[in-house]
């Protein structure tokens, strides 16, 4: 980090009374002439304003604070707008001896009025004046707001009276907002003062409670639009919860009721509320918030409030952060904001209970549940120490943690158990009692006991640890978690926080627990009573992600990680030995549902060798469905549920077989059956099937259900008359529509039909491949559209479109349209992704394992599937996993003699040549992003 730079005077920057006397020189030079003086009047200023933004921009770039640059941005916009305002009325309109209606005053209000100025920021002026518009006045502010376009400003303006000023602020309470932190520019500053005077007697004056209620409703609007949460990983600098607003929310509340508080931005730092610790708090805040926004303004050269993937390395750099060990430097630049925006939550918080002390909002609203009801009575709970007043819980004393620590997590235990929010004083109290939670408190069993009663059984569990988190207890109480509170990934897979996910997890687990997510997640569901230790899997859970960024790598940093926890937490060792296998594999059960071919035997039989209990396999299942919905919105579908169930079915029939039977015979055992009932099923509904059915192999007839078989078979007779049949269907369940085509088997038939659907704009996220033993290919893929719903949902035609172009593709016709380019990579282009391809001879008995990682993007499938059917390789079925930014496409290939890829020259060339599929994604990716930003590498963390 670059060191802070001491702050520099104004007039060193932008000289005023030069700038004027420049000005006037010019005004008598082209005397005569107003176009020509107007011309060199805008010159001056554009160069004033521009050597001063050019010096900010360098200060800030140097070290210099962020609330330091927008009080010298303001300071130059200040010079800029008031020696215009100079010019104008002195060398253009001027008024020699101006009557009283033409007295004008020029006041800044909004955030402009509060002397902060980010770099692009809208210009907002007031033209004040005592009565109604006069000629001289109309001109003066036509001529200053042209003039103020022409310079590059965003002018929000108003010209109005005082008496309307005061009627609107009345009745609008964002003019109310804007004029409460008016200041005079220029101008007549006796009509200035009166506003100050008439809006502080008429407005502010007994409507207190009235403007809180009005700010924190508008608040909780904007935290609506924005993203109700504060750990969103591409926040919202100025509108997004945590953000510039909030902090801004305060300090309105805080003058509006403190009228006597004068000294803008330090003003809020004068009121009692405030401890030592959370003054520096504030100001630390809003220094680093707004560093960040102007860095922002910037580096895009316009007013960007959102903090997006492609700029957040380009802020790191510019704000000095650099990569420490195995933790980029934007993650820690990240990481600092979320931080940040957690502390602005806790002063939220703390200001909270200064104004329900106050009694000035009538009905508890909004997320803190601000200001109850007058006259509340007090109602003790049964706990000693607590006590519930106005709906919330409160404490007797903040005494009451220091006789006992433990009673910082019975405060959230009761909270849970009460269904109570807390009381602002309460949740203040908490957060500065932290440093009570020690070593000692942390072993202590009784507070072991308070917390398993909050987390495994909870009535809300993910409600009360965001509260917990929120105050800081969480992390204080359980270290493990505190390393990972607000730390983010930086890929485009990821929506949340590590911390904020796993919350959002342990919540899911609560809900599936509750039977809340029968219709979603029916198998979990279902076997959750069956589960023997419900702790132990709330345990893996909160704790799975606590080995990110950790040595070893977070599979093993996270065991153990999760072996101290249960350790201090005084668990048994069966019971630490289970949390810790579920946080090393937590991952394990995704990755073989999903990159691999669950219909292979070696599949399953390799997966329960990992496994090995049906116990270990309830748990790691609602495990895995938790962590996926967590991620973020979209992620879980009706795809991956099918893969799960898939396998876990499949596994669940290898440990019914018993632990002295071979495993992979039961799954062909399990396999067998499944197939001998349905050729039987099959057969008795359309005995015309018969020769079809007995061709096909067993795994076909265990991935599909009946009905869905007996129309493959059909479509099956109609390829052998026509060459090739295609049809679609939506499947709302798989959240994607599925597309069979039947055809002869030959080669490049998996290339030419992927080409066309790339080629319709569907995105491939699934395929199976299956060959009969009369030679007669069953290629079946599962399409979306580029939102992410299933292809042709919302226009019918389009699916029918796509099923007669694959049709087309299977008969070997040339595709009549070509796949689009992708000519913007947008946020993707923010990231570098290393490629990677392996080929693997031991996850399949009959068949090559060929899993590629890269970039994603639009024809992907059809870059590897290439190669592949160039080196004489047939796919037997393609599996494609996406994790935002990034895919990963895993291939089960056989060569022209139906076995593995076993030549080590083939097996090179063939990588090679996936290698550069890949590489050239990447390059064009690296030449479409934009060279002025800076890059970093994905994060490959799941």
């Amino acid at each position: 980090m670059p060191p802070r730079l001491r702050p520099t005077r104004l007039e060193y920057v932008v000289d005023g009374i030069r700038l004027r006397a420049q000005l006037s020189a010019a005004a008598l030079d082209a005397a005569g002439d107003e176009a020509e003086q107007r011309r060199r009047a805008l010159d001056i200023l554009k160069q004033a304003l521009f050597r001063g933004r050019m010096i900010a921009k360098e200060r800030l770039e140097n070290g210099a604070g962020g609330i330091e640059t927008t009080r010298l941005l303001s300071g130059v916009t200040d010079e800029v707008v008031t020696a215009l305002y100079d010019f104008t009325t002195v060398h253009v309109f001027r008024a020699r001896n101006p009557t009283e209606g033409e007295r004008l005053a020029l006041m800044a209000v909004g955030g402009y009025g509060r002397g902060t100025l980010a770099p692009f920021s809208d210009l907002d002026l007031l033209f004040l004046r005592p009565y109604k518009q006069t000629a001289h006045a109309e001109s003066v502010i036509e001529y200053m707001l042209y003039a103020l376009w022409d310079l590059g400003f965003k002018v929000g303006h108003a010209s109005r009276t005082v008496e309307e000023c005061i009627r609107l602020s009345k009745e609008d309470f964002t003019i109310r907002t804007s004029i409460l932190e008016a200041r005079r520019l220029s101008g007549d500053e006796k009509l200035a003062d009166e506003l100050t005077r008439r809006f502080a007697a008429e407005v502010v004056k007994g409507s207190g409670a009235q403007f809180v209620a009005a700010k924190l409703k508008e608040r909780d609007e904007r935290h609506a639009r924005a993203g109700a949460s504060r750990y969103l990983v591409e926040p919202n600098v100025k509108e997004g919860k945590g953000a510039l607003r909030d902090l801004n929310t305060l300090f309105w509340i805080a003058q509006y009721l403190n009228p006597s508080a004068q000294a803008r931005m330090d003003g809020i730092v004068h009121l009692e509320m405030f401890e030592r610790r959370e003054v520096a708090a504030f100001l630390r805040a809003f220094d680093f918030l707004w560093a960040v926004r102007c860095h922002l303004h910037f580096a895009t050269g316009r007013p960007e409030e959102r903090l997006t993937f492609d700029l957040q390395p380009e802020i790191a750099r510019r704000m000095g952060y650099g990569d420490r060990g195995d933790a980029p430097a934007v993650e820690r630049f990240m990481r600092r904001y979320f931080l940040i925006a957690k502390e602005v939550g806790a002063l939220t918080r703390v200001f909270a209970a200064k104004l329900e002390s106050e009694r000035v909002k009538q009905q508890p609203k909004g997320i803190s549940r601000l200001l109850p009801g007058r006259g509340k009575p007090r109602k003790t709970l049964l706990e000693a120490g607590f006590h519930e007043e106005g709906g919330r819980l409160n404490i007797d004393t903040p005494e009451i943690f220091q006789a006992d620590p433990i009673n910082l997590l019975r405060l959230f235990r009761t909270a849970d158990r009460r269904d109570l929010d807390l009381h602002p004083d309460a949740f203040t109290a908490a957060t500065r009692s932290l440093p009570l939670i020690t070593s000692k408190t942390r072993r202590d069993p009784r507070a072991a006991k308070v917390f398993l009663d909050i987390l495994a059984r909870g009535r809300d569990p993910q409600r009360t640890l965001t509260l917990m988190n929120e105050a800081g207890v969480l992390g204080r109480f359980l270290p493990e978690f505190g390393r990972v509170v607000a730390q983010m990934q930086f890929n485009m897979y990821h929506s949340y926080t590590v911390d904020e996910h796993t919350l959002r997890a342990v919540g899911v687990i609560a809900e599936i627990k509750a039977g809340r997510f029968a219709e979603d997640h029916p198998l979990s569901t279902a076997i959750m009573p069956l589960i023997d230790d419900p702790e132990a899997l709330f345990l893996a859970m909160l704790l799975h992600d606590t080995g990110k960024g950790g040595a070893g790598g977070q599979e093993k940093a996270g065991a153990r990680a999760a072996r101290q926890a249960c350790e201090r937490l005084g668990q048994d060792r069966k019971r630490i030995e289970l949390v810790a296998w579920l946080v090393e594999h937590h991952l394990v059960m995704s990755d073989y549902a999903q990159k691999r071919d669950v219909s292979d035997p070696r599949t399953v039989v390799d997966f329960a060798r990992i496994v090995e209990t049906p116990e270990r396999l309830r748990l790691l299942l609602v495990l895995t469905v938790a962590d996926i919905r967590a991620v973020g919105p979209g992620v879980w579908n009706g795809w991956k549920g099918q893969l799960l169930r898939e396998l876990y079915a499949a596994t669940e029939a290898v440990f019914r077989g018993g632990r002295g039977s071979d495993a992979a015979a039961a799954v062909r055992r399990y396999h067998e059956n499944a197939a001998y009932d349905a050729r039987m099923r099959l057969v008795a509904a359309d005995p015309a099937a018969t020769a079809w059915a007995q061709a096909m192999e067993d795994a076909y007839f265990t991935s599909f259900a009946e009905s869905e078989v007996k129309g493959h078979a059909a479509l099956a007779r109609r390829a052998e008359e026509s060459g090739a049949a295609a049809e679609g269907h939506i499947r709302p369940g798989l959240n994607a529509s599925e597309v069979v085509v039947a055809a002869p088997d030959r080669p490049r038939l998996f290339v030419d039909i992927a080409q066309a659907v790339t080629a319709a704009g569907a995105n491939v996220v699934g395929a199976r491949v299956f060959t009969s033993r009369q030679g007669q290919a069953l290629d079946v893929f599962y399409v979306q559209d580029v939102t992410g719903a299933a292809y042709g949902s919302d226009n019918s035609k389009a699916l029918t479109r796509l099923a007669a172009a694959l049709e087309a593709a299977a008969r070997g016709e040339p595709l009549k349209t070509e796949a689009k380019r992708l000519s913007d990579l947008g946020r993707a282009a923010a990231f570098s992704i290393i490629p990677t391809v392996m080929l693997d001879n031991d996850a399949s008995e009959v068949s090559t394992v060929v899993e590629a990682s890269g970039r994603d993007r639009p024809g992907l499938l059809v870059a590897l599937a290439q190669p592949i059917s160039d080196a004489g390789l047939s796919i037997l079925s393609a599996h494609i996993d996406g994790y935002g930014e990034r895919a990963v496409d895993a291939f089960y290939v056989v060569n022209a003699e139906g076995k593995k890829l076993t030549d080590p020259k083939a097996m090179t060339s063939l990588k090679a040549d996936l290698m550069l599929a890949l590489d050239e994604a990447e390059a064009s990716a690296s030449s479409k992003s934009r060279s002025n930003l800076q890059r970093a590498r994905a994060s490959v963390a799941r």
